[in-house]
């Protein structure tokens, strides 16, 4: 009789668990480029684009890089997913765009800023209804924290109150968010690039005469111009949005929404570095609060605390297997060769 050692062939499921973890991290990672990107595009567009221009703004970083996209990608929307196509860039660039410019037109920019970070709440309750994902209560914590720190980091005394630009504000949030959970639910055709393409296209085609129609004629427009409009159309619009996307496919979403306040942070920790902002001990405290909301609220990080409390005191150990050769005279018994995957 020769013995053999078993071998580890048999991935267990506390493995399995461990895997999905790992891979959902290194989605969640790319997907906060999004946010990231987006919050550095408010010093860029203060020091380089042209002033008081903000529809003219967001029409240009939707459609020529729409437009642009869909040449690399040239495959259009058949069937349904013409009407979906143009519902999604409505909600997610048109209409957000607009309410946008709405709210920060007539409320300070901190309070405006705090109104948004409602976002992950409301993602959660849509994504409830539309696609079945129930939210944790961690998830939900996490949100109200992560609302609170943005206060902190952003909100400043003093600010007036204007119910047309909290009602802007609350409705861009409202409009973005179920254009997120659309994306969920709907299963798109095409690769995410093309898939952008389409709603950069829709989208700059409704602001395009609201542009006009509001701020008139396009503005001249600089090399300094030019380079920021690049940064922002192709950085923190196509690829931003892109990965966003992906990330709103392939994770719950609880974990994107929570990532979102990065965005925040991210032009907080820019207007520091580039513009000399102020920084104090309030700001510190508050983006403390976001980060620590992000990562308590996060899925995974409830599904972690799970898997240890469920996991056992013990490990099964591997048994060694028995081959029969013809050296054997006798074979062994049943009690000898039966594998107990089970400890007694």
């Amino acid at each position: 009789m020769i013995e053999v050692s078993s071998h580890g062939w048999n991935i267990s499921a506390t493995e399995t668990i461990i895997l999905s973890v790992e891979t959902n991290w290194r989605v969640l990672s790319l997907t906060a480029i999004a946010p990231i990107t987006w919050g550095s595009g408010y010093y860029v567009t203060e020091t380089y684009l042209p002033p008081d221009r903000p529809l003219f703004g967001a029409m240009v970083r939707a459609l020529p890089f729409g437009l642009l996209l869909l040449a690399f990608r040239p495959t259009l929307p058949r069937g349904e997913w013409w009407w979906r196509a143009l519902l999604l860039g409505t909600l997610n660039v048109g209409a957000f765009f607009v309410l946008i410019f709405v709210a920060a037109y007539r409320l300070p920019g901190g309070l405006a800023a705090t109104l948004t970070a409602t976002a992950p709440v409301m993602m959660m309750l849509l994504a409830w209804g539309l696609v079945r994902e129930r939210p944790q209560v961690g998830s939900l914590l996490g949100a109200a924290v992560g609302f609170a720190g943005v206060a902190l980091l952003v909100l400043r005394g003093g600010a007036v109150v204007d119910p047309l630009g909290v009602l802007a504000s609350f409705a861009a949030v409202a409009m973005s968010s179920l254009g997120y959970i659309l994306i969920k639910r709907w299963t798109p055709p095409v690769d995410m690039l093309t898939f952008t393409a389409w709603q950069l296209v829709a989208g700059g085609l409704v602001l395009l005469p609201v542009a006009l129609v509001v701020e008139g004629a396009p503005p001249p427009l600089d090399l300094r111009a030019v380079g920021g409009f690049v940064y922002l159309g192709l950085i923190a619009t196509v690829v931003a949005n892109a990965l966003w996307f992906q990330g709103l496919r392939q994770l719950p979403a609880a974990a994107v929404s929570l990532v979102g306040l990065l965005n925040p942070v991210a032009g907080t920790i820019v207007g520091i570095a580039l513009a000399g902002e102020a920084f104090g001990p309030t700001q510190a405290l508050g983006m403390a609060m976001v980060l620590v909301g992000i990562m308590a609220g996060q899925p995974a990080i409830a599904g972690r605390l799970r898997l240890r409390l469920r996991r056992p005191r013990y490990e099964p150990q591997p048994q060694p297997i028995v081959i029969l050769t013809s050296l054997d005279s006798n074979p062994p018994s049943v009690s000898t060769t039966r594998n107990r995957l089970t400890p007694g």
